[in-house]
């Protein structure tokens, strides 16, 4: 055992993403370009979402997609048709994205004409947490059809996050879902965490998702 040399590759791994993280976050600050990493399960409203967004915001934030699938364009197609610039990653089975990754769609976006730029992470509760993509917002996603309990089996993904959205809340009515319950379970977590209640369907919630966004951005860019 004494000439074996032990190298713990996900620590160097992340050590590395870590650092190319920082380089994106500053690159980004001297555009006042605000990265936002938004994340959830497959299904749960991330595209729904950002439709939503972009309707809300067009015209006055200038807008910038980033989506990242497996094997997909589809997303992208969606984002694009609604006028806005989109970059589909394809991970060829990365279940995530690192910031490697976010810096080849940056470099596709001319991020220095844009106030805000969108990853859509990789649907997943898993990895995504466990890579720093570069962004100075971290946001998640969980839909009312998921179950209230995920906080407890995947505690990383709340604990990152500065904003939860629950998501199809049209449901409630239709399955057992405690807003009050999975609210003590992520402040459990993450007091900090902002939460808020959402209908992509309906619409119901989105203004305040929308207002948090605009006040995010602002202060970003230093006019607030």
């Amino acid at each position: 055992m004494e000439n074996i040399r032990l190298i713990e590759v996900k620590e160097e791994i992340l050590a590395d993403n870590i650092k190319q993280a920082a380089e994106i976050r500053e690159r980004l600050r001297k555009t006042k370009t605000m990265l936002l990493n938004l994340m959830s399960s497959p299904g749960s409203g991330k595209t729904s979402l950002i439709i939503q967004t972009i309707a809300n915001l067009k015209g006055s934030l200038r807008l910038g997609v980033i989506e990242a699938d497996i094997d997909s364009t589809v997303d992208a197609e969606k984002v694009a048709a609604q006028g806005i610039p989109a970059v589909q990653l394809r991970t060829g089975g990365f279940c995530h994205l690192d910031a490697t990754m976010v810096t080849q769609g940056i470099d596709a976006l001319a991020v220095s004409d844009l106030d805000l730029v969108i990853i859509e992470n990789v649907g997943n509760l898993v990895c995504p947490a466990e890579f720093d993509t570069g962004a100075h917002k971290n946001v998640m996603i969980l839909s009312v059809p998921e179950g209230d309990d995920k906080p407890l089996k995947y505690p990383l993904m709340f604990s990152i996050c500065d904003l939860l959205l629950i998501n199809k809340v049209d449901y409630l009515s239709l399955s057992d879902f405690n807003i009050a319950v999975l609210r003590k379970r992520v402040l459990a977590l993450n007091p900090d965490i902002a939460i808020m209640e959402v209908s992509c369907k309906t619409g119901s919630g989105i203004e305040g998702w929308i207002d948090w966004l605009k006040r995010e951005v602002e202060i970003f860019r230093g006019l607030k």
